[in-house]
């Protein structure tokens, strides 16, 4: 008797210890990442300024460089003589039209005086006749100005597009930042030569970090979208904790990363979860992290 009695507390106490190691372990494990967007030139040519560091801070639309826009500019400006000249034969022909049209102003007011006399009986067929095919005369003649016109019309249409394109050359030559963050990696400085899609820096906004953790599918039902976790690293001697928000839970399964625990884990079919969490400072890309739901 006294031997199970002995058995039967020993059950007790080795169940209390497996359910207070259980408590001790995290729902999820994995590691910090960030955004990285890197930007690349939009145009050919000398890097003439280009104000980044390593580490820097910087600001949404803040201008930091600029490609050299000096053949932009004087082709534009050739361009603009171009567009000068097109426009000077273009008025030569546009004051033909212009007299054509007041001489059918003057022939339809003369339709409209012949009408009236017809109707009072005292015009005849014949003048409105001979009125109508002025009219006819003039229209034709400023068909045939017009088509006349339609080729530097074109040039000149033509023109502006191209003036468009260089102007849009020139305003890519400027480098601004599009986004709040910090500067990952350089790599290009003042004075080379870069060239269109050429990566100038990397940079991620790192006040947010998002922690990438790996859950079973049992684990499921006890996580949604906007659920407040706590986020737990390495800090010395203890572990430092954080407040996370669960922003992203995957659709699908995959098999767990290599990175994750053991063998065994790594065959298991796993559910990736990201979590928000502001950064003090302290936090890391690629730096481990456990995920706490309790």
């Amino acid at each position: 008797m006294k031997i199970i009695k002995k058995i039967a507390a020993l059950s007790v106490i080795i169940g209390f210890l497996i359910s207070c190691n259980k408590s001790d372990k995290a729902d999820g494990y994995g590691n910090f990442e960030a955004t990285e967007i890197t930007i690349s030139a939009e145009n050919n040519g000398k890097l003439l300024q280009f104000d980044v560091e390593e580490g820097a801070t910087l600001q949404k639309d803040q201008f930091i460089g600029y490609v050299d826009t000096l053949a932009l500019y004087l082709k534009k400006e050739q361009l603009r003589v171009s567009k000068m000249v097109i426009g000077s034969k273009s008025k030569g022909v546009l004051s033909q039209i212009n007299v054509l049209n007041a001489q059918l102003k003057t022939a339809t007011t003369n339709k409209n005086r012949v009408e009236n006399l017809i109707n009072e009986n005292a015009g005849t067929q014949k003048q409105l006749d001979d009125v109508l095919g002025e009219i006819d005369v003039i229209k034709n003649r400023i068909r045939s100005v017009e088509i006349q016109n339609a080729p530097v019309v074109n040039e000149l249409k033509s023109t502006d597009i191209q003036i468009q394109q260089i102007q849009d050359l020139i305003a890519k030559s400027k480098i601004i930042n599009p986004i709040n963050g910090t500067v990952l990696t350089k790599y290009a400085e003042p004075n080379e030569i870069t060239t269109f899609g050429k990566p100038l820096y990397k940079i991620a906004n790192l006040k947010t970090m998002q922690l990438r953790v790996y859950v079973s599918e049992t684990q499921l039902s006890t996580l949604k979208i906007g659920q407040k976790v706590t986020v737990k690293i390495d800090d010395e001697d203890t572990m430092k904790s954080y407040n996370g928000v669960i922003s992203w839970i995957a659709s699908e399964a995959e098999f767990t990363p290599k990175i994750i625990q053991t063998k065994e884990e790594r065959v298991a079919l796993v559910y990736a979860v990201k979590v928000d969490v502001s950064n003090d400072g302290s936090l890391k890309i690629g730096m481990p992290a456990e995920m706490w739901v309790q």
